[in-house]
């Protein structure tokens, strides 16, 4: 049997797809499995051991197109659910399933704030739809694969401390960054003071992370934002004892490593079905969010550049209290 799983992007998405991957390997354990992404992705999934190979979005879409026909799926799993996976599903012929993307009640939340969201996470709706090909969730929550190199490249930033937290504090959006100002408010708390902090992100969060450092000014904390890849920052991460992270990429690797995460939310919320899945484990979580009834929150499912309303409230009025006491509820 051959079998095409789809998910073109992003991390924390393509991360979310894991338990899909998994659970169809055991239930079709000598299939043929194929995972369709973009390339700038291809880290993600490369070390995972259910996948057979990972196939490439092209430069030309009709080329992928005529790729994925020619391969003569089985059945194709769409786990993206575009206009581009309709056209390769019609063109590729033969079996294929989606789920139930629920664009209209995410539309009326963030337009109308009309809740009508399920109160259920994108994992679950997942094998929703999967049921009716006996694929069941096995409760094993998200995988992450850290490859070898990732490991032994990271001995190179390793701390001589028992136990360090981890805060990731990028995002693509502007609107779903805790802003630089309030993560040094809340490192100068006297919850965090005693705690080593790495900070990680990409090469855009190197000046965010370089004013933290400037307004805190202490030798517990280790700015590693720019020199790490995702791999390399995952590893960071399963070695940490505790995961801060906005709503992003990094938070769905925490949760696929099990690690005990604080998650940050602006202009998104955890109804969207997107929070740190962790299926059966027990693995602690806090949410952080303002407390404010904002008429304007959420803004997006996904994030803006800037706050529509100049304000950026559904950040800037979390309080350092919130976070402080999430903080103490981790042993």
């Amino acid at each position: 049997m051959k079998i095409l799983i789809i998910r073109f992007s992003s991390i924390g998405d393509i991360v979310i797809t894991s338990p899909v991957i998994r659970c169809v390997r055991k239930k079709y354990p000598d299939a043929e499995i194929h995972f369709l992404t973009k390339k700038e992705h291809q880290s993600l999934v490369d070390s995972n051991p259910y996948i057979n190979e990972v196939k490439l979005l092209k430069d030309s879409f009709w080329e992928t197109v005529k790729d994925v026909r020619m391969q003569q799926y089985d059945l194709i799993i769409d786990l993206h659910k575009n206009i581009r996976t309709q056209l390769i599903k019609i063109f590729a012929g033969g079996k294929s399933i989606s789920f139930n993307k629920i664009n209209f009640e995410k539309w009326l939340m963030v337009n109308f704030k009309i809740n009508r969201l399920p109160k259920i996470h994108l994992v679950d709706r997942y094998f929703d739809a999967l049921k009716k090909l006996g694929i069941e969730n096995d409760g094993e929550g998200l995988d992450y694969f850290i490859a070898k190199t990732d490991l032994e490249t990271i001995t190179n930033f390793d701390f001589t401390y028992d136990k360090y937290i981890t805060w990731a504090i990028g995002a693509k959006q502007k609107t779903k960054q805790f802003p630089a100002h309030k993560i040094a408010e809340a490192l100068l708390q006297p919850e965090f003071q005693e705690k080593i902090i790495v900070l990680i992100g990409g090469k855009e969060d190197m000046a965010k992370a370089n004013k933290i450092c400037t307004l805190v000014n202490s030798h517990r904390l280790f700015d590693l934002t720019g020199k790490l890849t995702i791999g390399q920052s995952a590893a960071m991460i399963q070695k940490s004892a505790l995961l801060i992270t906005n709503d992003t990429g990094m938070m769905h690797i925490g949760a696929a490593l099990k690690k005990p995460t604080i998650s940050i939310w602006g202009n998104t919320i955890p109804e969207f079905g997107m929070y740190p899945y962790y299926g059966s484990n027990n693995v602690q979580h806090e949410f952080v969010e303002t407390d404010l009834k904002l008429s304007c929150r959420p803004c997006s499912k996904l994030g803006f550049e800037e706050c529509p309303k100049e304000h950026f409230k559904c950040m800037n009025e979390i309080k350092t209290a919130s976070l402080t006491q999430a903080l103490l509820r981790f042993h």
